[in-house]
Formats: C-alpha cells, structure tokens, sequence
C-alpha cells in the first residue's frame, strides 16, 4: 500500500538550516572521524588486538580440544563402570567369558566411540570385540578351547562367523600392557600408548581389574581406542588458517595432530612412535623444536604456556597446556598459529574501511544536497513499514512502493522481498514447530515403550529371583532327593521362563556306576508344562548324534534361536525336533566334580525364542541346583557306605580283640608251667642233668619267657585298641620319671659297657601323666636302644620343653647302627621289624614300639622317629605339659 509522506518532527531541531547541507556535514564529520579514529587505533593498537585475539584465539582452541579430550576419554570409564556393576550384581562373571561375546555386541552398538572392547582373566582366557561398521564385529579370543591360543576373525552382529579365523599361537593375554597396567594399579586406569600384535597402529587403552569378595583378583575389563581417532578429533577443530593443534606426551613423542601425519613411521612392517620434534611436517617440528629448547624438561611445564616463536622469518604464536585428567594420562596440548593470519585479514580491513569512508565523503558532498529530501520522505515510507512488518500478526500487507531513485528503489526491492521472505520463514518456522511437537510427542512414547520393557525386564528377574531362592531352601534339594528335587527344579524352571518342556538328562557310567562314559544321554526327568506332566526313560546315543555330542562338550551352553536352520542340532530335526514342533532350544552342562555329568534343557514350541542373557544366567543357575542336588545324593549315599564299612570294621576289631584276649590267656596258664617244670629240671629238683641237657632247659626257658613277654605284649594292644585301658593320670616329677626309667635298663647298658647319661633343664615343673605307662614307653624306648648300640657306644634322654610351655619333648638318642629312611614308616606297625645286617640276630615281637605310640596317643601325644644309618636314632615323644595349679 501507498504510504503519504509528511514533515518529521526531527526537522523542527534544524529549523531554517536546509536538510542536504545538514546531511552533507554529518556525512563529512562522520567520515573524517571514521577514517581518523580508524587509523589511529589500527597503528596504535592494532598489534595488541592482534595479540589478544591470538591468545583468546589459542585458549578457545586449547579449550575445545581439552573438552573433547575429556569427553572422549570419559566414555570407556563409563563403559568399564557399567561392565563392573553388572558383574557385582552376578550378570556377568569374569571366570566365564564365553557369555561375555552378546553383551559385549551389544555394547558396542550403544558406544560407537569405543573402538573396542577386551575381557581378560587370570585362566589366560582373553575376549576383544571391535566395531567395523553396522554390520561387522571383529572378534578375537584365547581360551582353554583354542588351546591359548588367539583366533582372530570377523562376525556379523549376531555373533555368527563370516570368515575363517586367524590364529597368533601361545598368546598371553596377562602380559598385555591393559592388562599389566590394571593389575599395577589395582584401580581404573589408562595404559601407555602401546603397540598390537594383530595391526600395524599405535593404542591406547582404558582398564578396570575385577577382584572377589576376598581381594583376589580375577581379570580385567578394558577398551582400546586407536590414536588415530584423537587425530580425527583434532582435525575437526578449525585454528585460523594455516594454525595446527597437536598433542604430545611428556617424553616428547607425537600422540595425535590435526595434520594427517601418523603418530608413527613403519620400520620393517611394524609401526614406531615419533616424537614430534622429527615430525614430517615442518611447522610441527619447528614448534616442538622450540619447546625443548625453551623447556629443557616437558615435566617443567605444569601450568598454561602462551608463548610465541619465529618461522620462515614470521611470527607464530603458540599455547601449551598440560592435560592430566585421568589416571595415567599425562600429555600436553600445543595449539600453534601463524601471526600473518591475524594481519592480513587486519591490514585488508583497514584499507577497505579507508577506500569506502573517501567513496563515502565523495558520495556524501555530492549527493546530500541533491538527495536530502527525497530520503527524508523515503526514510518515512520505510519506517512505517518496518513497524507494519514488525507485527505478522495484524494481517496487513507491508509493501513499500518508492519511486523516482534508483537506489531506493533497489532498497525497495530488497525491503519487500526480505518482507515476504522473513513471512515465509515465520510460517515454515510455525509449522517445523509444529513438527517438533509431534516428534516430541512420539519420542515420548517410544520412551514409555522402552521403560515397559525395562519394567518387564526387572519383573523376569524378580520372578528368577524368587525362583533361585525357593529352590535354595527346598528340603528335597539338600536332601539330594533326585526323583523329588528334579520334578520341583524342572517345573519352576518350566514356568519362570515359560517354556514347554525342560529336561534333565544325564550321561551314562561304566559298569561299576563310576566315570561317565559320554556315550549316551538318559533322561531323568522331563517335564511337559502344558499337560503338568513328568516322564523319564528317554535317550540319545552318540552313535546317532556325533555333531550334537561335540557341541556339548565345546561349549558350556548351546542356545539356539531356529532349530531348523543351527547345524548343531540339526541331525535331531527329522526324528525329534520337527515332530514335536520344537523351534528354539537352550542346553546348558552340568558339572559335578569336576567333570561333565550331564545336560539341562530346555525346549520352546511353536515361536521362535531369542533367548536374553538375563534368562541365559538363569538357566545357568537352575543347573546349579541341579548339580548340587546330584553331588548331595552321592555324598550321601558315599556316607552310607563310610558308615556300613566302619560297622563292620568295629565288629571284625572287637571280635579279633576278644580272640586274642582268650587264646593269649589260654597260652598263657600252659606256658607258666612249662616254664615252671624247666625251671625245677634247672634247679635239679627231679635229679642231675647232663651239660646238654641243662643247655637245651635253658634254650626252653629262653624261648618261653620270649613267647610270655610275646603275649603280654598282645594283651596290652589289645586292652589299649579295645579301649579298656583307663589312664591314671597323676601329678609326677619329670627327673624321677626319667631317672626310674635309666635305672630299669641300667643292667642290661651294664652288659654291653653302654653309657647311660639324662639332659634336661633345671627346675621344671611336674606333669600330669599316667606315671606306670610312660615309664613303661621310657624302658621300651631306651631298651630298643641298647639292643642296637654297639658295645662301648652311648644312650641318653633329652628333655626340652616348647617355647609357650604348651608341650614338653622326651627324645631318646642313641649312637647305634640305625637304619635307612625309607624303612622308618615300618617301625609303628604291628609285627614289623627293620632287617638288615645286624637287626636280623635281633629277638623281638614287632609291638614294643606299637604300643609306645598308642601309650603316648591315650596321653595326647605324639611320637617322632628320625635315623640316620651307621649314626644312630632319635625316638622323640612330645606330651602336653599341664603345670601343677593350672
């Protein structure tokens, strides 16, 4: 619409002065103070703003990339955090890292960021999945299946391989410096920048050790980032025009740079660091060149640097700021940019605004007279439709129509098309926000739909929860009631997880019910949860299923997702899967003493199942349970046995116990006789004797005090094995019971000119002992003794008590023949004796020193036996020493 023009109040300021000559002097005053006042801040301070953009410049560069770095860095701490909490909460263990391959698929999917992601344990087993693309995962593993060693090859995102694999032999996956680097730490850490053995790059990764609940460590989770991804970063940060930003560590090695030099050279295939003062691009070399000489140390520079360098014969600024904000990451970042690039832009600047403010004072004089009241008017046409136009609401139509000027009529032009433009804009802006509501308003539902899920997802496992928990404490499972532990296991499994049949089937023993033989698999209990029904009595043989038999031993847990198309079990779809409809299956082992016993499954029909890790851990679980109730009936069947076998060994004792009591005392009344009768033929009662005759009496009299001594000694091992022997303990001194004890042999060391001698501290207080019986283990000691010392050799008692007083030693030492080492286990068993060339002239019964250790035993005591031969023997017998008035 046409605007009327009309005088403008402003003129009433400047009445009688005509408007051109008023235009044309503020034109002129304008000009001359824009052009002055420009040239003088240009020379006198254009040098300092130059300065202070350049540094506001490098500190915003500097922050950027500071902020990135964090950012960056931040993502494998939470990654990391997120795997540690998992594992606490039991999803996960670190001792199992065969269910570790989906999660961490699916983790990477959630953190492109991550280049990839490594699992690790002290088993040496080791588990990395790196992210190609959408579709592609690289996997590498070493575990106890590949015989340690590392299989390399790709997987597409279900975890299924796409090619063969590559194979690094005896790989160690705890010398990796992720590895070395979390176990150093005991804590999350970064590693140094290391090199792989799989690539020609450089990497650098972020580790968090896993420990138990008794600090023992048990793995490490790590990702690895490529340090050309910090390269890509720092690229995508503009620095003036030519200006560079590049990182370095503290020893002066290259770590990234916004140039696309590599971080490293090749040197016989493999890559080697660079330090950036031997960098292939020249200003990057002049600026780490400066720096070590202007800082003789990198580890001097603890604070921000801004500095400024010469190159090529130009000035360059430079900032360098130390970046230490995480663990074992200590780098420094070096923003460099050229001066030129401030001043050229400057010193253009500076002769445009003096051409357009003499274009203008030209214009200006020229024009102003001529001009002035035609833009008077014009200006009012056009302020009375920019108030038109700042309301879009009021419906009018704000066009200028101007004539008669060329350059109003041009700004006309551009007037009403910014109108319609700015219009148009108004109305695509109402309707995008119109479009963000909707969007908002989907993304909110498909926020709702993603928190169901979660809901769903806690109600599972909830319900395993309470599950695992009623199973925990179920009578029939540690009873090891198998026909009523696995009827409950099977159909509480049935039903949390909703399936249609599970399972428990177990391999076959040999003939004597021992070792699995592996050779074919017997149902125990399968329930069938839409007709509530228990059977058993199925198998399989592998004979007839040889792929399926090796796939249970390969792997701890076959889950299958579409049974027809899973070559593992596709040698069971015609005759067992396809006529019971049984889509999906999951078939987890089940260990019992260390060794594979069986199998739990679990079969879906009908639809499809991808089965989730949650349900995955809960199967695991379930034959938990199934196992512990397996081991439980075999201990306590292994408890009967224990039980009969000790019955019938006490019964065989005391029976023997009893015949021997009554045929040494049926021995015993004939064999006091006879000696009685030879020893009145010896005293000639019955008349004289011939000299043969007296020397075959006293063979007799010799043989049967041998065959008395003989059966006394058994009645004394068969009262002390019987238990009839009630010991009567009294306070006793200890030199009187070993100065008795010397003088009951000392007669028979007389006969072999043996010297008798007893060691032992002053002033010890007395025991509480059976005083009969340990003299009696004393004499039968010291006499063994005497028996195998040479004449003139020696026989001695050494008494040393503890260091608490708790216990007091009695060793009685001699210098005899003594006797091999192998052959000291024979000395404490019943009729044996130690041959050789000496000891075989010896008499003996074989039970003295029996019934020494059992003497020593009824006390609490032990007896020690240590001999060297052709040295003598040590006997040492240690009682506990209960001090009078304790």
């Amino acid at each position: 619409m046409n605007k009327n023009t009309g005088q403008g109040s402003v003129f009433s300021l400047f009445k009688g002065v005509p408007l051109s000559c008023i235009l044309v002097a503020l034109f002129l005053l304008q000009i001359f103070l824009a052009v002055g006042l420009t040239g003088y801040l240009s020379i006198s301070n254009g040098q300092k703003a130059v300065n202070e953009v350049a540094s506001e410049l490098r500190r915003e560069v500097a922050n950027r990339v500071e902020q990135n770095l964090q950012t960056y860095l931040s993502t494998p701490r939470q990654v990391l955090r997120g795997n540690q909490n998992i594992i606490e909460m039991g999803l996960l263990k670190i001792e199992n890292l065969a269910t570790w391959e989906p999660y961490l698929i699916e983790q990477l999917k959630i953190f492109p960021d991550a280049l990839a992601l490594t699992a690790s344990n002290e088993q040496q087993e080791y588990l990395a999945v790196e992210k190609l693309n959408d579709r592609q995962f690289l996997l590498r593993k070493a575990s106890k299946s590949t015989g340690y060693d590392l299989y390399t090859y790709r997987i597409d995102p279900q975890g299924q391989p796409t090619q063969l694999p590559e194979v690094i032999k005896n790989y160690n996956a705890r010398s990796r410096p992720d590895y070395q680097t979390a176990v150093t730490a005991r804590k999350f850490s970064f590693s140094q920048i290391f090199t792989p053995l799989t690539e020609p790059t450089l990497l650098i990764s972020a580790s968090q050790p896993i420990y138990n609940s008794q600090g023992q460590l048990l793995g490490v989770n790590s990702t690895l980032t490529h340090l050309s991804e910090i390269g890509d970063l720092l690229q995508n940060i503009k620095v003036g025009k030519s200006g560079q930003i590049f990182i370095i560590e503290r020893s002066g090695l290259l770590v990234a740079s916004s140039t696309t030099e590599e971080p490293f050279r090749l040197q016989n295939g493999k890559p080697i660091r660079l330090a950036a003062s031997q960098s292939g691009n020249s200003f990057t070399q002049a600026a780490a060149k400066y720096l070590a000489t202007e800082f003789s140390n990198f580890d001097q520079i603890q604070s921000l640097q801004q500095l400024d360098f010469s190159f090529e014969g130009k000035r360059q600024f430079l900032e360098v700021r130390p970046f230490e904000g995480k663990p074992n990451v200590n780098w420094l970042i070096v923003v460099a940019v050229p001066e030129a690039d401030f001043m050229g832009q400057i010193d253009r600047n500076i002769q445009t605004t003096i051409f357009l403010c003499l274009a203008a004072l030209g214009l200006a004089t020229i024009l102003g007279i001529v001009t002035g009241r035609w833009i008077t008017q014009s200006i009012l046409y056009f302020s009375t439709a920019i108030k038109d136009l700042a309301d879009f609401t009021n419906g009018k139509d704000s066009v200028v129509k101007v004539q008669g000027i060329k350059e109003l009529e041009v700004l006309r032009g551009s007037f009403n098309q910014m109108a319609q433009q700015l219009r148009k804009t108004f109305t695509a802006l109402t309707t995008k926000n119109q479009e963000l509501e909707l969007q908002v308003k989907q993304r909110t539902e498909e926020l709702q739909q993603e928190i169901q899920e979660h809901i769903n997802s806690q109600e599972k496992l909830s319900q395993h929860s309470r599950v695992l928990a009623e199973l925990a404490n179920h009578k029939a499972v540690f009873e090891g009631n198998l026909e009523t532990a696995f009827k409950v296991i099977t159909e509480k499994a049935g039903n949390a997880l909703e399936v249609e049949r599970v399972g428990v089937w177990l391999f076959n023993s040999d003939a004597r019910g021992g070792l699995r033989q592996r050779t074919k698999l017997q149902c125990i209990n399968l329930y069938e949860r839409s007709k509530q029904r228990h059977s058993a009595g199925l198998e399989r043989n592998l004979a007839d299923y040889p792929i399926y038999f090796k796939a249970l031993a390969a792997a701890h847990t076959i889950t299958v997702t579409d049974t027809h198309t899973d070559p593992r079990v596709q040698e069971l779809w015609n005759e067992l899967l396809e006529p019971n409809n049984i889509v999906s299956l999951i078939d987890t082992d089940l260990w019992v003493g260390g060794e594979v016993v069986g199998t739990v499954l679990y079969e879906q029909i009908g639809i499809k199942r991808t089965w989730e890790l949650s349900e995955q851990n809960f199967v695991s679980s379930i034959a938990e349970f199934v196992a512990l109730t397996l081991e439980i009936c075999d201990r306590k069947r292994a408890e009967s046995a224990l039980c009969e076998a000790k019955e019938v060994a006490e019964i065989a004792n005391r029976a023997k116990s009893t015949f021997l009591k009554n045929i040494t005392y049926e021995l015993k009344t004939p064999l006091n006789s006879i000696l009685e009768i030879t020893e009145s033929f010896q005293n000639k009662v019955y008349g004289s004797v011939s000299e043969e005759q007296h020397q075959s009496l006293n063979m007799l009299e010799s043989s049967g005090k041998n065959l008395l001594e003989l059966i006394n000694q058994i009645l004394d091992l068969t009262d002390i094995e019987s238990s009839k022997i009630e010991l009567q303990l009294a306070t006793t001194s200890i030199r009187g019971l070993c100065d008795s004890s010397l003088s009951f042999v000392n007669h028979l060391a007389f006969q072999k000119n043996i010297h008798l001698s007893l060691q032992i501290p002053e002033e010890l207080e007395p025991i509480q002992v059976d005083e009969r019986r340990i003299r009696q283990v004393f004499i039968n000691l010291l006499t063994n003794a005497i028996k195998f010392t040479k004449e003139g050799g020696k026989v001695w008692i050494e008494v040393q008590p503890n260091s608490t007083n708790k216990y007091i030693f009695f060793s009685v030492v001699d210098t005899g023949i003594g006797m091999l080492s192998d052959d000291l286990f024979k000395l404490f068993q019943p009729f044996m004796q130690v041959e050789n060339s000496s000891t075989h002239r010896s008499t003996g019964t074989g039970l003295g020193l029996v019934i020494v250790q059992r003497i020593v035993e009824l006390h609490g005591g032990t007896v020690h036996a240590e001999s060297q031969l052709g040295k003598g023997s040590r006997f040492t017998v240690k009682l506990p020493w209960k001090k009078v008035g304790e």
